[in-house]
């Protein structure tokens, strides 16, 4: 068989190594081309909910074909009806909600970015000019697009492309930050992660959405949450805000909300559900048929299944399970979006050492590992995890004789 790698090389976009040519996949297993098993324990990064090749899946996105695949945005179906319901429903926006389908994480932050200029283009008569002003907090990550990097203070992403969207302000993750962001005045919006994944699945400080909740309420200003990650019920509640008794202007969604079939959305509150008007956004792809019944079929499964009952339980038990093996300083994060803090900035290492052993993690910082798998996990899943686990840390740990593990 010829060499995928070099297939790789002379075909693909050189963004980034492969790590292997993956061809099938079942439950939280995958098989490379060498017929190699991983256990899965990324989930396509916190996408694959379900697993890989679920049934429920399948089922729907195989049956939407054979009726209709695609319509355009000049027509609605069933299906993106029953979506767009079902998660003013599960989001808890009241009537007044409203939703917009869209392809991505990133697509859904590019609206995120329109619905706060349009906000605060509302000033122009009261203020005598428009607020053009979004806040951002250090260690944010919220896509690749010439937008979202100039939300995403990452230099590293966003300097290549820079001069980036301007009014961009990039907060502290503290409480004295973000009351002095609010205090400088013109903000239309405070774009904010839950939980940054992309930083090391970062937990933000006690009381800093319900204080960024206060004070945009205060300034006149749109409260947008980034749930891209920590949505669709991967913190163990539908929404990542539910676990903080606030409730948002707009919150964006993607990654699990399709268990796997490209999807983003924009689900919006009360007055911010008025914003956009005819002319203002749109997509040809967004909310497809195919797309609107896996996430039908995916948020429907949990629901009916009570898996965040399960995300929970597996949640702790893998926090707990962690605790005291080689190199492990901490934990932080949520249900099934777990970061483990090392003690000391080898987690490429150990990451490279779980693959060799059929794992999949990844590192998102030197010195934290994430995992983000299924929903559906179960005590055998859990158990193979820490052994492979505590595989790879062993071996790291012997290649630095000098590293000790913390008490």
């Amino acid at each position: 068989m010829t060499d995928w790698n070099d297939d790789a090389a002379r075909d693909l976009m050189s963004l980034g190594g492969r790590l292997a040519l993956l061809t099938h996949g079942e439950g939280s297993w995958v098989w490379d081309a060498d017929e190699k098993r991983y256990l899965d324990f990324l989930g396509g990064i916190a996408v694959n909910c379900l697993g890989h090749a679920h049934p429920v899946f399948v089922d729907a996105v195989a049956t939407q074909a054979a009726t209709l695949s695609h319509v355009s945005n000049y027509f609605a179906t069933p299906g993106q009806l029953e979506l767009a319901a079902r998660l003013k429903r599960l989001a808890g926006t009241g009537e007044a909600g409203r939703v917009f389908l869209a392809n991505s994480g990133t697509e859904a932050n590019e609206m995120a970015i329109k619905l706060a200029r349009l906000h605060g283009a509302r000033f122009t008569e009261t203020e005598g000019a428009g607020r053009t002003k979004i806040l951002v907090v250090e260690g944010a990550f919220h896509g690749r697009t010439m937008g979202t990097l100039s939300l995403t203070p990452k230099a590293k992403y966003r300097d290549p492309f820079l001069p980036a969207v301007p009014d961009v302000v990039t907060v502290p993750r503290t409480l004295e930050g973000l009351e002095a962001a609010f205090a400088a005045g013109g903000v239309a919006a405070m774009i904010v992660e839950p939980i940054q994944g992309e930083a090391g699945v970062v937990e933000l400080p006690e009381r800093f959405l319900a204080r960024a909740r206060e004070l945009a309420t205060q300034h006149d200003a749109l409260l947008i949450l980034d749930e891209v990650q920590t949505g669709s019920g991967r913190t163990g509640t539908w929404f990542a805000f539910q676990r903080f008794g606030i409730t948002p202007d707009a919150v964006t969604l993607a990654k699990s909300i399709g268990a796997g079939f490209p999807l983003g959305a924009l689900v919006t509150f009360g007055a911010a559900s008025d914003l956009f008007y005819p002319g203002t956004h749109n997509s040809t792809f967004g909310g497809n048929p195919l797309a609107a019944a896996a996430a039908n079929a995916t948020l429907g499964y949990i629901e009916e299944n009570d898996l965040l009952a399960n995300v929970n339980a597996r949640g702790a038990q893998l926090r707990e399970g962690v605790e005291g093996l080689p190199l492990v300083a901490d934990t932080r994060g949520a249900g099934l979006l777990i970061g483990i803090r090392l003690s000391e900035p080898v987690a490429a290492e150990v990451r490279a050492a779980a693959h060799e052993r059929g794992l999949i993690i990844n590192a998102p910082t030197e010195d934290v590992i994430r995992i983000a798998p299924a929903y559906t996990i179960g005590d055998a899943e859990v158990a193979e995890f820490l052994t492979l686990f505590a595989a790879a840390l062993d071996a790291v740990a012997s290649a630095h004789k000098t590293l000790e593990t913390p008490a």
